[in-house]
């Protein structure tokens, strides 16, 4: 395969530019469900914790899909992981238009979650096999459909809001359930172009590596923290003793060591940590970056989203031509170079004020853009062993980070800290507002109730609303 983009054959060009719409299809999916939440909260009467729940169970269910797919893709062939996932992003469209409570809402968000893992499951392993020889460069170019779908679908969103663009055109006018239907545009048409294609066999397969040998490369170490972050969230959902979920964790680990009789590929495992911090960084704080920049971006007469649309669009543009930037620093020097302006950028989010904000978001955009493909990439590259299974189980420990710690500590951190700031400076107005106590991940937390703030005097209203600014901003420290 020719170190250019495919054009060698029609079929390879259909199939690299099927799988880059279908990764625009995820993104649309993860950033429409963030600009409708606060639409859904009116609506539904959602805590911020809950916020945080739902838009981290379009999340973490992808580990839980792209690892079980990845573990018999080879078997059942990428092109009914893909079918799998066309149906789980249509009916994730459908139950959150037809949503009547939390509960309903959840469910779709766990269906978005399953598909976007099905869909990099596959995906993934097709573009490492098309370009084996070059596989971070592609792998970045692939990943730059996530911010495009980012950049696309905040553009659509924000033109059919309050202040939207087009022919002045209202909440009202355009709601909530339109605007999650602009998930059928990428879902269609990445239905349509993949179903006509014909997908490669893994190096894995072709080498005659076996399937033991595949699962040794990430080893009893890498499946006790797969098993560990998605054994908390299910426990935590299904509200399993503490003895269950760790005695489940223990089991699991201690089978697949015996099964097994490998640690798992040394790198591989010291990968996978460092993937959790990198992943919230980037999908945590997407996930509310539109809310916690909200009244900076009033202030200066622009639309909030518009922080998340300038970043995606800084992605894409970097994204595509990663490669040289992969051979001149290395890897692993892009990403250290990476992780220091992504510390700079969020710690400049929290305290910047008018234009400085564009300038934080830019250093903010640059750091996070090559966290996840070149994460992959280093995955395909050194453990070739490994397959579908280490390149995916990877963005899996990613995206369970984000979706089982970084988006519910993100939204947890904000309702504790609105109570406390509401008792310390007016106890009436703490009284009068805060709703029951409830549970999370992160210990009881006692949320804003928000029929009780509806009914509460406009001077009351006002009070809370600047105490939640100022709760969101202290989030991103």
């Amino acid at each position: 395969m020719s170190d250019s983009m495919p054009h060698a054959l029609d079929g390879n060009r259909r199939l690299f530019w099927g799988c880059f719409i279908a990764l625009v299809a995820t993104s649309f999916a993860f950033i429409l469900r963030i600009m409708i939440m606060d639409d859904l909260a009116q609506a539904f009467n959602l805590s911020e914790t809950q916020r945080g729940e739902i838009l981290g169970v379009g999340i973490w269910p992808f580990g839980v899909s792209i690892v079980l797919f990845s573990l018999i893709i080879d078997r059942i062939g990428y092109g009914k992981a893909i079918l799998f996932a066309f149906f789980a992003h249509s009916a994730f469209a459908l139950l959150t238009i037809f949503a009547n409570g939390y509960a309903t809402l959840y469910l779709a968000s766990f269906l978005g979650g399953l598909a976007a893992g099905a869909i990099e499951a596959a995906i993934n392993p097709i573009v490492a096999t098309m370009f084996k020889q070059d596989k971070t460069k592609w792998l970045n170019i692939l990943h730059a459909g996530w911010p495009a779908g980012l950049m696309l679908a905040g553009i659509l969103a924000i033109s059919f809001s309050e202040n939207g663009v087009l022919s002045g055109m209202t909440d009202g006018a355009i709601g909530w359930q339109t605007r999650i239907a602009l998930i059928f545009i990428p879902v269609v048409i990445y239905g349509a172009v993949l179903k006509t294609c014909h997908f490669p066999v893994t190096e894995r397969v072709a080498a005659g590596v076996s399937y033991k040998d595949m699962l040794k490369e990430a080893g009893f170490l890498g499946g006790l923290i797969t098993f560990t972050m998605i054994l908390m969230e299910v426990g935590r959902v299904f509200e399993w003793n503490d003895y269950v979920t760790w005695g489940s964790i223990a089991g699991l680990t201690i089978l697949t060591g015996v099964y097994l009789q490998s640690p798992g590929r040394p790198f591989f495992i010291i990968l996978m940590l460092i993937m959790m911090p990198l992943a919230i960084t980037e999908l945590g704080t997407d996930s509310w970056i539109t809310e916690l920049m909200e009244p900076e971006m009033i202030k200066s007469e622009f639309h909030p989203a518009w922080v998340l649309v300038y970043t995606a669009t800084l992605m894409m543009i970097l994204r595509f031509v990663a490669g040289p930037i992969v051979h001149k620093l290395s890897p692993l020097g892009l990403l250290a170079v990476s992780a220091a302006l992504a510390i700079i950028g969020l710690y400049s989010l929290s305290s910047a004020t008018g234009a400085m904000i564009l300038v934080a978001a830019t250093i903010y955009g640059l750091g996070k853009t090559f966290f996840w493909p070149t994460m992959l990439g280093l995955a395909a590259e050194q453990s070739p062993r490994g397959g579908a299974l280490t390149l995916n189980m990877l963005g899996g420990i990613g995206m369970l980070a984000a979706g089982v710690l970084g988006n519910p500590l993100l939204g947890n951190l904000q309702d504790k800290e609105v109570g406390r700031i509401l008792l310390a400076e007016d106890a009436t107005i703490h009284q009068q507002v805060m709703g029951e106590s409830r549970l999370s991940l992160f210990g009881r937390y006692q949320p804003v109730d928000l029929v009780r703030l509806g009914s509460a005097s406009e001077e009351v209203q006002v009070a809370v609303a600047v105490v939640q600014a100022e709760a969101k901003k202290s989030a991103l420290r």
